[in-house]
């Protein structure tokens, strides 16, 4: 009998099992994942951008986690020794009409209390005399890179060295009572908590939550610049279309200083649509292309042209000619290979349509599912885990009273 079992070892259920242990020292934690280790699905996948939180509206969670994940993680890392490239990050406007976008941004960067500078073009030339802008540009000095599965790994080592136990191919099947049934064995915990992204909603469904949900998988693509790392210093950004949750494709500074332009995100049609037809599944297939078909019929949230441009992204020229409106010079021939690909686990609200643009949690006083944690879910773990084990106590406090 466990007190807690955590499903999902990815950047969310690791630090929920690490604030569990810091709340409760004493209790027993473990943690189901059905891959062979940590960080396998987007957790490992992602940027490794550290986001600074200028770009959410001020009473999301968004707002109110990043700029403390920010912190929180740097930190971290520091602690344990992890790499850090605190490379900031420029957001360029490409013409006049981008100007009112910036100043969106910054707007809610001075409601968020995150640190967001306007500078002109000389005063770009000096961070990265390569970005191009229209006029002006909104520089972000607390954006930094990270090694995404260093950090998973550490988190699993912290976890492990506090008591927690981890059970790798093991996969959720069914659950009865305090019973979790898997592949490998049955676990019975006190309490649950669903951190299974990708899978979520269906853990959250067998549970009784997240009915009126469904996740929609989108795909995640990064191309490598193989011809330096010098043509671009910084993180350089377009004006994001606020109305939908993807910032557009972007140049990237990885821990180690390399060069990536992207992400895509091209609706999947399977929830782990990596490649080819790795992890295809037909009754997945059936669900989320029967949705997606709808989304795009009725061009809910502008899916439509959303879909149409992100299919276009799989021509490489064209993907590459995004990036080139960013810098003054960047050469065509220098990008490489496509790097692993991501799939980012959106919610999409099944009455409406809509996409969910904040975290979205439920549970009551047996188990807790995370709904949502989407980008940028790494950085805000740490407050993020916080807030769930808060809610955890909350309830299970009221069942006990």
């Amino acid at each position: 009998m466990y007190d807690y079992v955590i499903i999902g070892a990815g950047i969310i259920g690791l630090t929920i099992a690490l604030e569990l242990k810091k709340r409760e020292p004493g209790s027993s934690v473990c943690v189901l994942e059905k891959e062979a280790d940590v960080a396998a699905h987007a957790s490992g996948r992602n940027s490794g951008v550290l986001h600074a939180g200028f770009y959410y509206s001020a009473n999301s969670l968004k707002a109110r986690f990043t700029k403390e994940g920010n912190q929180a993680m740097r930190a971290y890392c520091l602690k344990h020794g992890l790499r850090l490239n605190e490379c900031g990050k420029l957001v360029v406007a490409k013409d006049l009409t981008e100007l009112a976008g910036l100043e969106e941004l910054k707007r809610r960067a001075e409601i968020n209390g995150v640190e967001l500078v306007w500078m002109d073009e000389d005063e770009i030339a000096a961070i990265d005399p390569n970005a191009r802008t229209f006029r002006k540009a909104l520089y972000s000095p607390t954006t930094a890179s990270v090694d995404p599965v260093e950090v998973c790994q550490m988190l699993k080592h912290d976890n492990m060295a506090k008591g927690v136990a981890f059970h790798f191919y093991t996969q959720y099947r069914k659950h009865r009572g305090d019973l979790v049934f898997t592949n490998n064995g049955t676990y019975k915990c006190k309490y649950l908590i669903n951190a299974a992204g990708l899978y979520a909603d269906r853990i959250a469904h067998d549970y009784g939550f997240g009915r009126e949900y469904t996740i929609i998988p989108f795909k995640g693509m990064y191309l490598k610049y193989t011809k330096n790392k010098t043509d671009v210093r910084t993180n350089i950004y377009p004006v994001p279309n606020l109305g939908n949750p993807f910032l557009g494709v972007h140049y990237t500074k990885t821990v180690d200083g390399s060069i990536k332009l992207g992400p895509t995100a091209i609706p999947a049609f399977w929830r782990e649509n990596y490649s080819g037809f790795h992890g295809f599944s037909l009754k997945e297939f059936i669900q989320i292309a029967g949705y997606e078909a709808k989304l795009f019929i009725t061009n809910s949230f502008h899916f439509r042209r959303l879909a149409l441009e992100e299919m276009r992204k799989y021509i490489k020229t064209y993907f590459i000619r995004l990036g080139r409106s960013m810098v003054h010079r960047i050469d065509p021939q220098g990008f490489g290979h496509y790097l692993r690909p991501g799939i980012r686990a959106q919610l999409l609200h099944k009455a409406s349509m809509e996409l969910v643009q904040d975290f979205v949690i439920e549970g009551d006083h047996r188990s807790m599912h995370v709904l949502n944690a989407v980008s940028p879910a790494f950085t805000c773990s740490m407050p993020f885990a916080v807030y769930v084990v808060d809610h955890i106590m909350e309830q299970r406090g009221g069942a006990l009273s």
